[in-house]
């Protein structure tokens, strides 16, 4: 009798000290976002601006040479955010080795017999998806959440936390930059492009282009800096790994209509609801959420306020540099957020989110998709927006 009596103690007791171990993994996330508010906040008053997202060098050449391929002597501005913050958030001694050039690779082949380097890497490193280079396949344990398990290869360094975007998705690659290096010299910058951001890059951060707090019109307060994503674990989760295809007419059909893969495509698998159904295509193995913290494009360090959390991502072609992913995370009915005023609150999956169906703003756009419009994604997507001059006026 007594041993039963102390089993069922027991048994009762175990789910408790589940849910006060995951209640510690969820106040460590919070206060790792707390910390990466300061490095902002820091990094501001250093520079009067955020750290740009899609940064770093270029090397003019004659031939074919743009910000979605990667290179060994240079970054394409192809760096995130969190590279430049770094030396804000106590690593100092990683961001020597980023910023100066670099002897040695994590496989040792550039080290010769004597030790003399063969091939050292250049000053802010190679293309961001380089596993060799040391800095890019660092784990830093500030931009990992205790409550994702995700770790290895495929993926370098994992990030848990992306910059907000805003509610669109329109020219979130290229943001202001046209393709470069087709003749020497030739100009970086597209009047296009630069119209197509100004219109649809609505959030606290904008590809290749610096901002800082006094854009945020809205007020501080009110507006989302940065975001928490679960990351990829090669399990088929909707939330981590986008449904693609290789039609560039879906760029199109996904900015009209951000429920496409899961209204239109039925890609969702109805016995599982979080999980694609099998036989999805998808951006690819190498492609999972979050799996390099150094690397700008959309899949890896940018979300949008646009579905509710823990919501479907989906992107229309190129192996995730097209891509509308949300806010996600391993804890339970919500994720994270940092507000642009340092303040960390915890979203949850039942947000007021507007019509999911309702087309995105853009530039070109007509009715309510036209440039300037109201956020059609209700109180998440006026959280996403810096100067929408929308009201938040309670709590959420």
């Amino acid at each position: 009798m007594v041993i039963a009596i102390i089993g069922v103690l027991v048994g009762l007791l175990l789910p408790a000290v589940q849910a006060a171990r995951e209640a510690a993994r969820r106040m460590s996330c919070s206060n790792n976002f707390k910390q990466l508010g300061l490095a902002m906040h820091n990094y501001h008053s250093a520079y009067q601006q955020l750290p740009r997202h899609g940064t770093g060098t270029k090397v003019a050449l004659p031939t074919a040479n743009d910000w979605w391929s990667s290179y060994n002597n240079e970054n394409s501005w192809q760096l995130s955010a969190l590279v430049g913050v770094t030396p804000f958030m106590e690593q100092q001694a990683l961001w020597e080795q980023i910023s100066n050039p670099l002897v040695g690779r994590t496989d040792e082949q550039a080290i010769a017999p004597g030790g003399i380097a063969t091939s050292p890497w250049p000053a802010m490193g190679p293309g961001p998806n380089k596993g060799q280079y040391i800095p890019w396949v660092t784990q830093i344990p500030s931009l990992r959440c205790p409550s994702d398990p995700g770790v290895g290869l495929p993926s370098l360094g994992r990030t848990n936390y992306a910059m907000c975007m805003g509610d669109s998705i329109a020219n979130q690659r290229e943001g202001l930059l046209t393709r470069i290096g087709t003749k020497p010299n030739g100009k970086p910058y597209s009047s296009g492009y630069a119209q197509g951001q100004r219109a649809g890059q609505r959030g606290v951060f904008a590809t290749h282009q610096s901002t800082a707090f006094r854009d945020i019109l809205d007020g501080t307060a009110n507006t989302i800096m940065m975001g928490e994503i679960a990351t990829d674990l090669g399990d088929m989760d909707k939330r981590t790994m986008p449904a693609q295809q290789g039609s560039t007419s879906w760029t199109t059909s996904l900015r009209d209509n951000p429920t496409w893969c899961e209204s239109v495509q039925n890609y969702v698998d109805p016995e599982r609801p979080q999980f694609w159904l099998a036989g999805t295509p998808t951006a690819g193995t190498t492609n999972g959420r979050g799996y390099r913290w150094a690397d700008y494009h959309p899949h890896q360090t940018m979300f949008y306020t646009i579905l509710p959390p823990n919501r479907e991502t989906c992107g229309p072609h190129n192996g995730g540099n097209y891509f509308m992913g949300g806010l996600s995370s391993r804890h339970q009915g919500g994720a994270h957020v940092l507000m642009a005023d340092g303040a960390v609150k915890f979203i949850t999956d039942s947000i007021e989110a507007g019509n999911s169906t309702a087309g995105m703003v853009y530039n070109g756009g007509s009715g309510t998709q036209a440039p300037g419009s109201k956020s059609p994604y209700g109180l998440w997507g006026s959280l996403g927006t810096r100067a929408a001059k929308e009201v938040i006026d309670g709590e959420f």
